[in-house]
């Protein structure tokens, strides 16, 4: 079990201009991710170092984006103005996810602009969008070597996650501690006054720390 990835909700000014916006605080450039067709969304992405990454996503007009619980989630905080929607835990086997919450996997993909295609089970959407300080959980199955994470030269990484929330409720969601998942990010939990969920991600450049 480990940190995968951070999701962000795109702005009123949509994907482009929001991941751009980001970009440009990090000194970094995002990349097309591509369409999810099942949940009707599309994401751009940026590596991190220790295999993990951001993501900026925005809702697509599509019926998918009504139905699935990622996409009705993605709509939610975008309605809200953007911002941070959550974070995400990979883990090598979802099986026992599955078994303890109680209902089985959904399958994800997305082709990127070259043709590639990455596939994936996710569960616990459901989780995110009933308490937002908890995180929903993924297996990829596409190769590591196309993991969103993948070229990272280190220059970029996460180096503190602010949330808004009770680590205790986390980690018996996680099913173990969650120190587990975020062992090389350091954490500071704040008692939410208002909506739990990821305040702040702190990611440390080449020039200097940069809070978003």
């Amino acid at each position: 079990m480990r940190l995968d990835h951070l999701s962000y909700a795109a702005g009123p000014d949509g994907l482009a201009a929001t991941a751009a916006r980001i970009g440009s605080l990090l000194g970094c450039e995002f990349a097309d991710g591509g369409v999810h067709p099942r949940f009707g969304t599309r994401n751009m992405t940026l590596a991190l170092a220790d295999g993990t990454y951001l993501e900026v996503v925005e809702a697509l007009d599509h019926p998918a984006s009504d139905k699935a619980p990622f996409g009705q989630a993605v709509k939610a905080r975008s309605a809200l103005g953007g911002g941070w929607l959550g974070w995400v835990v990979a883990v090598a086997d979802i099986a026992p996810v599955e078994t303890r919450l109680g209902r089985a996997a959904v399958a994800g993909n997305r082709h990127k602009p070259d043709g590639t295609e990455l596939k994936w089970k996710q569960i616990g959407v459901n989780g995110l969008l009933a308490d937002p300080q908890l995180p929903f959980f993924i297996q990829w199955e596409s190769p590591a070597a196309l993991h969103p994470s993948a070229g990272a030269d280190g220059a970029v990484s996460l180096a503190c996650l602010e949330i808004a929330g009770d680590p205790q409720r986390v980690s018996e969601w996680l099913g173990e501690s969650v120190e587990a998942p975020l062992e090389d990010v350091k954490v500071e939990w704040v008692a939410p006054h208002g909506t739990p969920g990821i305040l702040a991600a702190q990611v440390q450049t080449p020039g200097g720390l940069v809070r978003i």
